[in-house]
């Protein structure tokens, strides 16, 4: 059993690490509500370009490009170049949060099925991961996942834009966290490079609208909705004047969606760490408590039990002195 001097320097460190794990909880709790206003503000441009490159797409539904991978030379590629954009932090201590992204990007790319593949990590955890595991990961593609920001995203659209247009990519993934809320996170995979088809696209893109304008007006999204189908239908192909022209729109739009993507990828996952760094700080707290409680206990106890030995060694002195006492008379007499 350790003495009452190693239980206290127990105590003492474990004080010290609840200093710490508050301090962390309570970063995390600012940084999260940043994250989150971040990500209310980004929703409506995500949106609005999401739109207009379904509608671009819905009155030319013929026009071929690469960004939709519907050209002859697409249609007879055997084998595509894939690029995997993997979102992960930049430190730990964010309980299950690198590791799920690391373990959906690992299982993606070690699939048998798998082709070529370049990836493209954020953040020094999963980079680190990543190049010690000797997967293919672009060494020149180097970007922070703290403090996210639109020049960031601008950055790295560019990046992956031009290697898809030098067509050393024939498709681009984004492998991000979404917090669902306050405990739950999922890691989701989408792809951003090329586009779906225009009608699945526009399909795709009414569900999510519907499930958005759901939780806040469900009345006023269908009638909303209602009359954007009654207006495609009157208007047909006079809807808007693109100028210059379709394709250079369609190119403009591409860029403001990808960026627009992956600004909102990255304050997803931005928001998804820190609320999983809280979680686990919480977590680290609670279980420090509960050490704290249990060593008191040990404490008190082997305090009690070494006061106790003290007064039986005291009372065990007292009367081995008094019989020597009485020994000594009984000899005087």
């Amino acid at each position: 059993m350790a003495n009452t001097k190693e239980i206290q320097n127990r105590i003492s460190s474990i004080q010290d690490t609840m200093k710490i794990t508050r301090a962390m909880y309570m970063m995390s709790s600012m940084k999260l509500r940043k994250a989150k206003q971040k990500l209310e503000d980004t929703l409506p441009f995500f949106e609005s370009t999401q739109r207009a490159i379904a509608e671009t797409m819905a009155h030319f539904p013929d026009i071929r490009s690469i960004y939709f991978d519907n050209r002859i030379k697409d249609e007879q590629e055997t084998v595509k170049k894939k690029g995997y954009i993997v979102m992960t932090g930049d430190k730990g201590m964010a309980g299950a949060y690198n590791h799920n992204a690391i373990k959906e990007a690992s299982a993606l790319i070690d699939d048998p099925k798998s082709e070529d593949y370049t990836m493209f990590v954020v953040g020094e955890v999963g980079r680190a991961f990543f190049i010690g595991q000797g997967y293919h990961v672009d060494e020149n593609f180097r970007f922070s996942a703290n403090n996210p920001s639109i020049h960031r995203a601008r950055v790295i659209t560019e990046y992956i834009i031009d290697l898809y247009l030098k067509e050393e990519l024939d498709e681009v993934y984004i492998i991000y966290t979404k917090m669902l809320n306050s405990i739950a996170e999922e890691t989701n995979v989408e792809r951003i490079l090329p586009f779906k088809p225009h009608k699945s696209m526009q399909e795709e893109f009414e569900m999510k609208l519907a499930g958005v304008k759901k939780r806040e007006d469900e009345a006023h999204h269908i009638e909303t909705l209602n009359s954007y189908e009654e207006e495609a239908m009157e208007t047909g192909d006079d809807w808007y004047e693109f100028y210059p022209s379709p394709r250079r729109v369609l190119e403009r739009l591409v860029y403001n969606f990808v960026t627009g993507f992956t600004y909102g990828a990255l304050v997803e996952c931005s928001a998804s760490e820190e609320n999983a760094r809280m979680l686990a700080m919480q977590s680290a707290t609670d279980n420090a408590e509960a050490i704290l409680h249990e060593l008191s206990i040990e404490y008190n106890r082997v305090r009690q039990a070494a006061i106790t030995q003290e007064i039986t060694e005291v009372i065990g002195g007292a009367k081995a002195l008094k019989k020597k006492k009485e020994k000594k008379k009984q000899q005087a007499r």
